[in-house]
Order: structure tokens, then sequence, then C-alpha cells
């Protein structure tokens, strides 16, 4: 299977299966913008959780905010923004598309037309909106192009209302807009965005533990959402390609079935954002030990998380294509604890009361372990399995005549031994096993630990 084959099929399981469709359809969309569905929604949210319960809830150094997408145009400029979050472009003299010249290796041929490329020019891609009934420049606004500017506008708040001893950190998970070029690659590249993005502040002798830490944490993140090992590279970010506030960074880079492009970002900020904030608004923006009483602006390490990006590399990784019982079955090997459905319970038959009774039993005895337990009785077996194997669902349970003690098996024969026990199927390799309900459901609280 090509690389491009490959992403064509996952974006075509995206739709047809409700995870991710195009953004406004029956208008013909809006290159940028994607819509998440029922399944895509809870994905996204499963990977939203699980960022929150290792990044924030499970420390005692960190706290949580939820800062307005709005904000004072200033802090755009005090930031950097205004003038430098540019991207270069250039414009087709022939056909008038415009392309981001970094992604033309160095060509002067228009991609689409064969025309002659005009000179490079930078692109600034914040999207510019009016606040109030006035459309001057007065009332200039921009959609924040990043969530750290609504962190750094809360430290002091935060400070003055918890007292958190240094080091602490504040995160937040929000939306950014970004209005790029030439979006492309389905959610990798996107106008609108969910950001998962901690600051962490330090004393300035403290940042390389700090660093190290947050590195480590997002290792174990990846391996927590299900990605492969070998698929996670980091890439150590030279002077010249780093950020203006950066005195470190690491990208850390996914293999993208059309390359290998960035996951996430790690960056020592050092004290540049509190300190331009402070310089442009007068506002004292420093830490006060006091232990030593020493006042000093404090540093700040940023682990930068994209939810889009990530959501797209747990898909691409997951995808899978295999041979059973001769014929080709699609499936997500997506991790247990980002998965949008733990388990299915079918009744073995949907025309017998008693077996539909007993599964709408069993289902509502493994919803008190995870409300995420679908039903399904539409239908073969083998079909439901399909069905659910392409969404990533673990486990599938069947309820049949032996969960009943019923006699009325293929063998004909009573079996009381398999009384209230049943049939747990494996997504990966499609074996099963008899259970007892107790046990089934133990299986599938270790398995979403």
């Amino acid at each position: 299977m090509t690389e491009l084959h490959l992403m064509e099929k996952i974006v075509s399981l995206a739709k047809r299966r409700g995870f991710v469709f195009p953004g406004s359809e029956i208008y013909g969309g809006l290159a940028g913008t994607f819509d998440y569905g029922p399944l895509g929604v809870v994905l996204k949210e499963n990977v939203e959780r699980l960022w929150l319960q290792m990044f924030r809830d499970d420390r005692d150094d960190m706290h949580g905010v939820d800062a307005a997408i709005l904000m004072n145009p200033k802090i755009w400029e005090a930031s950097g923004h205004v003038s430098g979050f540019s991207d270069p472009l250039v414009e087709c003299g022939k056909c008038k598309k415009r392309f981001r010249a970094d992604h033309l290796d160095g060509s002067r041929k228009c991609p689409e037309c064969g025309g002659e490329l005009g000179e490079v020019r930078q692109f600034n891609m914040m999207f510019k909106t009016h606040a109030g009934a006035n459309e001057d420049t007065s009332a200039v606004v921009y959609l924040r192009p990043e969530t750290a500017g609504g962190i750094f506008m809360n430290f002091k708040n935060v400070v003055d209302a918890l007292h958190p001893k240094l080091p602490f950190g504040i995160a937040q998970i929000g939306k950014a807009f970004r209005n790029e070029i030439a979006p492309r690659d389905f959610i990798f590249r996107l106008r609108e965005l969910s950001q998962m993005e901690v600051e962490y502040f330090v004393a300035p002798s403290g940042w390389e533990q700090a660093f190290e830490e947050w590195r480590k944490m997002m290792h174990l993140f990846a391996e927590a959402v299900g990605l492969p090992q070998g698929m996670v590279h980091e890439l150590e970010v030279p002077t010249e390609d780093r950020a203006h506030y950066s005195k470190r960074t690491i990208d850390f880079e996914f293999d993208y079935p059309f390359g290998r492009k960035e996951l996430w970002g790690l960056a020592y900020r050092t004290d540049f954002d509190l300190l331009a904030h402070a310089n442009a608004s007068g506002t004292e923006l420093s830490y006060l030990d006091e232990e030593t009483k020493e006042k000093f602006i404090p540093h700040v390490i940023e682990p930068s998380l994209g939810v889009d990006r990530t959501v797209l590399a747990i898909l691409s990784s997951a995808y899978r294509e295999d041979d059973m019982n001769g014929e080709v079955r699609t499936y997500l090997a997506l991790a247990p604890r980002v998965a949008p459905v733990k388990a299915m319970v079918s009744p073995l038959l949907k025309n017998k009361p008693e077996l539909v009774a007993k599964a709408r039993e069993v289902r509502a005895e493994l919803k008190r372990v995870h409300p995420a337990i679908a039903w399904d009785d539409n239908g073969n077996i083998g079909k439901r399995y399909r069905r659910q194997d392409e969404i990533g669902t673990p486990f599938c349970i069947t309820i049949d005549f032996d969960t009943l003690g019923d006699p009325s098996t293929s063998s004909g024969q009573e079996r009381p031994d398999l009384k209230d026990t049943v049939t747990l199927r494996h997504r990966d390799t499609g074996t099963q096993e008899r259970l007892t309900i107790p046990e089934v459901a133990e299986r599938i609280r270790v398995a979403i630990e």
C-alpha cells in the first residue's frame, strides 16, 4: 500500500464511520476546516482527558485556566505576533493562486499551471476582526494564534489567587486560529485547531531539569495514547530555525503517511514572554520567593501539543488491514484508553427476547465499568464484529443460549457450566474466549486504566 493510498483510506474511513467530516461540505467546503463526528468527538475528548490527567490533574504543581479567544490586540504586539507571525508567500502570475514558498523546494514554477511565481513576501497568519460596532483600526482584534498568550495574561492572577511555589505550571486546552496559506494533509494543517499547552514557570537556574522532565512526560503521553515508539522522533531544532523567543526547542516528529512531520513541540522560552508583557503593559510580573526574598521574572518551559495532529497520528498508526477467514478486514488498533467505544454487547439473535433481555442486563452491568459500552443487534454477528473492528472497539461480547443455560445450542446439549458466561472477542486477533460477566468487566477495567 502506497503512503498516498493509505492516507486516502484513512480519510475515507474517518468520514464513513463518523470520526471526521469535511467542514461545510454541502456548500462545497471551506479549505482548512473539518468537523469531528460522533466517534471523532469522543476520540478527541479521550485524548484531551488523558492529557489533563497526566499533565495537570496527577501533579501537585499544575493549575488550569480557560482564557478568552479574543484579547486586547496589544498582547499580540508585545509577543511579536503582529510583526513576526508570518509565512513566506508566493503568487502565480498566471493563475493567481498562492502558495507557501518553503513548500515548493525552491521551484519558480507554479505547481498548478506551470506559470511563473512572483517574489516571496511575508504573510501574517493571524485572523483579524473587529470588536464592537465600529469597524476602524481602533476596533481591530485578532483570533488568538496560540493559547499561550492567555496563560501569560493570567500568570499574575494565578500567583495572586493561589500563591504557588516555583516551579509551577498553568495548563490550558483551547482553540487557536491560523490563516494558513495552503492548509493540507487532512487535519494536519488547519486554520482552526485545538492546542493542549503548558507554561511551566521555573527559576532561571532550574530550566534544564524541568525541560528534561517534560521531555520524558511527552514520551509517556505518546505511549499512553498508543503511538508506536518507533514512529515518534526527536529533532533538536538548530538556532537559526527556532522561534524568536526560544533558547532551546525539541520538535517531536511523527511518521505520518505523507512523511515525517512535526507532531508536538517542547520549548525553553526563557523570560521573554513575561518580560515583554511587563514592559508593554507597565504591570509588575515578577515572582517573589518567600524563602529567599528574591524577586525575579520566572523562565518558562512550554510543552505544546496539537490535539488534531495527535488524533491524526493515532488514526494513522492504528489503521490495519489483514486477511480473516479469506476476507480483507479493516480495523483500527486503537489503545483502549482512547478508543471511542470500549466494548460492544450483542445478543446472538435479536428475535429471541430472552437473549435480548440478558444482553441488556450484561450491558447495564458493564456500563458501571465505563459508559462507552455499545449495543449492536443489526445483521449477523460477523457483520457486527466487522463494524466494531473498523471503529477500533477493543472487545465484543456476545450473549448466546449457553449464557442462559439453555440446551438450544448447536450441539443440543445442556451446558450448566457455561451458564452466565459470555463470549469475549478480541479485536486485534479475532480470538474468542469464554468468561463470566465479572471476568469480562475486569478485562475492560484493566485495559482502560
